[in-house]
């Protein structure tokens, strides 16, 4: 796939790729031959450019996804070591999340978060000491997660390489997992998407992307489907996590709640952690 800068070629509703130097062409080209993206002229201006609405860079160890046009905000990756992570990592909101999945019941927690994402709540879970298998569908954020978790596993930083030791990434739709992968869970984690949760600035340009991506490749409505098909599998405990005033999955009431200021985590108790 050559690099190109005929914006005529590329759909409205769709995305292209770029490098962000030009040491970083080669990484693009084969990038986007997986993605079946057309790649963008190294250099080209996103600001005035709008045959697409998002442009996924590739930049030495990262990939961002990037909106177009003027007054677009800033680009979204997978930064483990971002100091929002860091300050996540050491708040209430990893006590909570914690608690809900059963931290300390059982060492290692092995937990399958099968919506995956940019990965952070599995980050938060894994730096508690949980074993942790992430599970994502939609190819462009599963490219995301995997070069942030090589940066992460690359880094100097003991502590961030550490922590994604416990990160193992599964590059499909968990509800294809075979028994056998699925044996040994201890917990099934749910955090499907939500734009009414987004408050700040941050969360709702993170929210309008995935919903970009979702439209491309998944029905964003099987949430329901999706707690069905987990409380059907041998794990101790499903957990879901949902805006505090949200109604319950395909109607159906946990066993108890974790209350935050924002969200709720919904636990669905099969058994006791031993």
């Amino acid at each position: 796939m050559s690099i190109t800068s005929d914006a005529s070629s590329l759909s409205q509703e769709g995305l292209a790729l770029q490098a962000a130097t030009t040491a970083d062409e080669v990484c693009a080209v084969q990038l986007a031959q997986r993605l079946s993206l057309p790649v963008l002229t190294t250099g080209m201006d996103l600001v005035h450019f709008t045959s697409a609405k998002a442009v996924l860079v590739v930049s030495g160890q990262a990939l961002y996804l990037q909106q177009t046009g003027r007054g677009a905000p800033g680009p979204v990756g997978v930064n483990f070591g971002s100091a929002g992570m860091r300050h996540r990592s050491r708040s209430g909101t990893s006590e909570l999340l914690g608690k809900a999945v059963g931290h300390g019941k059982k060492i290692p927690l092995r937990v399958l978060d099968a919506t995956a994402g940019l990965g952070r709540d599995a980050f938060i879970l894994a730096d508690l000491g949980c074993e942790v298998v992430m599970c994502e569908r939609e190819p462009v954020i599963l490219q995301m997660l995997h070069y942030g978790l090589q940066s992460a596993a690359s880094s100097s930083d003991i502590w961030l390489s550490g922590v994604v030791q416990h990160m193992r990434l599964c590059s499909q739709d968990a509800r294809y997992l075979s028994a056998k992968e699925i044996q040994g869970m201890d917990v099934i984690y749910l955090d499907p998407m939500f734009p009414q949760r987004a408050k700040s600035a941050a969360v709702k340009k993170e929210m309008a992307l995935f919903q970009m991506l979702l439209e491309r490749s998944a029905d964003p409505q099987d949430a329901d489907a999706l707690l069905v098909w987990a409380l059907q599998q041998n794990t101790a405990r499903v957990v879901v996590k949902r805006p505090s005033k949200a109604p319950n999955l395909a109607t159906l009431k946990p066993s108890h709640c974790i209350e935050g200021k924002s969200v709720r985590y919904d636990v669905y108790v099969h058994r006791k952690l031993l």
